[in-house]
């Protein structure tokens, strides 16, 4: 039986099929491929979600700086001439930026300084060998720039419109007629709808980074970087260190009058350059102003000279007010010299 094994071992080791390479290289194809094309990767891309709210805050500023511009011109006709025409003077210069930036492919002035853009995210390529960054994609198409003119633009002028006509007519008086009531209600419910989803949106913008409107958001244009190897034109530093200083200031403008100026210059005077010169050379100047007193008084019971103006302000002001000098309760003053 040994022998057998021995014999009948080398006959099972045989020679393959001859379609065994075959079967082994369609069940392998699919790994190959999956590990050599390297384009079929999702290349996930992350835009800062603070560069595009710099982006519309710099946009809004931008079209007050517009709007300011133009107001000037009208500043020597009748006053109050453009207060009426206001939301059609928003909506042109809101008008002018769409046209010379989104609609001709270009980004508004606050995306251009941030480097970002509007890209349509319904046609962007997400794999492919055309993808190399992620930020590759068309711009916007025409529906989508018109929808955004009538919808941003054309929004809000007629909501501006609704609600100066509105108040005008006081729809939300009890002495109205139904009709008016009812509308001034669809007014309010809608207005209430409108700031609910935009706050719906706000929370899946900074959860997800992509379309901070509702606007954005219906229309699938995302904002992506411009380009992926420049930062953004606007350095914050300054402004940083511009807070810091308002805020240091505000600081010492509501501590300041809360400390006593003698105790302070008391305390400061041990430390003072001129200690050399030592109390005496000082006596006959007031200790407050520094100066020689036109109308002497002296401070009872230690006697200190003092100006009237002075020594009578801080005593009014404080009923235990001490000597400057001495640090002794001031009970009373008296004119030098007299009895």
């Amino acid at each position: 039986m040994p022998q057998v094994e021995s014999i009948s071992a080398p006959a099972s080791n045989g020679p393959p099929p001859q379609d065994a390479w075959h079967a082994e290289f369609q069940r392998l194809l699919p790994l190959w491929e999956s590990l050599h094309d390297s384009t079929k990767v999702i290349i996930p891309i992350s835009i800062s979600r603070v560069n595009q709210f710099d982006a519309a805050r710099l946009d809004v500023e931008m079209s007050a700086m517009l709007k300011e511009q133009l107001v000037k011109v009208f500043s020597l006709m009748k006053p109050g001439l453009l207060f009426q025409y206001e939301p059609e003077l928003d909506a042109f210069l809101e008008f002018l930026i769409w046209r010379f930036s989104i609609w001709v492919d270009k980004p508004t002035p606050g995306n251009a300084l941030m480097n970002l853009r509007y890209r349509d995210e319904r046609a962007a390529p997400i794999t492919g060998k055309e993808v190399r960054t992620g930020l590759e994609g068309l711009g916007l198409s025409v529906s989508q720039k018109i929808f955004y003119c009538i919808s941003f633009i054309g929004g809000q002028y007629v909501w501006s419109r609704l609600q100066s006509f509105s108040a005008f007519r006081r729809w939300g008086d009890s002495e109205q007629r139904p009709l008016a009531r009812r509308a001034w209600g669809l007014l309010q419910n809608a207005e209430g709808l409108y700031r609910a989803a935009s706050f719906f949106n706000l929370l899946l913008f900074l959860y997800a980074g992509r379309y901070k409107t509702i606007v954005e958001r219906i229309l699938k244009a995302r904002l992506v970087y411009g380009s992926p190897n420049m930062n953004r034109a606007v350095s914050f530093e300054y402004m940083n260190r511009q807070l810091v200083w308002n805020e240091f200031s505000e600081m010492l403008l509501l501590l300041l009058p809360l400390l006593n100026s003698s105790s302070v210059k008391k305390f400061l005077l041990p430390f003072s350059k001129d200690k050399s010169a030592g109390p005496s050379g000082d006596e006959a100047d007031c200790p407050i102003c520094r100066s020689s007193p036109s109308i002497a008084f002296v401070a009872l019971p230690c006697q200190h000279r003092y100006c009237y103006y002075c020594l009578r302000t801080r005593c009014s002001a404080t009923s235990s007010y001490r000597c400057t000098r001495c640090n002794e309760v001031v009970v009373a003053i008296q004119r030098q010299g007299s009895i």
